[in-house]
């Protein structure tokens, strides 16, 4: 079993900024790639950002480029969000989730691509 634990939301007004972190642990997987999805209430999950484990090749939503930073601590099993400049648009609940390195045809903006998932939090941009 592989349990994804994320971190590090809260309430900040805009144009401040926060740090997500998620840590993968328990079983030895291979990791394909890491990613943040939010959802919002009423609104369908939705990629932020991912990054691949072995490369560490970034892909970002077009609606967080530039304001976002995915990175990832390999030795740890880590991987970070941080976020600038943030927007009451911004408020969610973010999830980390981890795709297992097999072959899938699933784009790595999919959230089906990912098997392991943490519970969120909640992050609240106030205008």
């Amino acid at each position: 079993q592989v349990h994804v634990v994320d971190s590090g939301g809260g309430l900040v007004q805009a144009g401040g900024s926060l740090r997500l972190s998620c840590a993968a642990s328990g079983r030895t997987f291979s990791a394909y790639a890491m990613a943040w999805f939010r959802q919002a209430p009423g609104q369908e999950r939705e990629f932020v950002a991912a990054i691949t484990w072995s490369r560490g090749y970034t892909y970002y939503a077009d609606s967080v480029k530039g304001r976002f930073t995915i990175s990832r601590d390999n030795a740890k099993n880590t991987v970070s969000l941080q976020m600038i400049n943030l927007k009451p648009e911004d408020t969610a609940v973010y999830y980390c989730a981890a795709a297992e390195n097999r072959p899938s045809i699933l784009a790595i903006i999919n959230p089906n691509r990912y098997a392991y998932w943490g519970q969120g939090t909640q992050v609240t941009v106030s205008s």
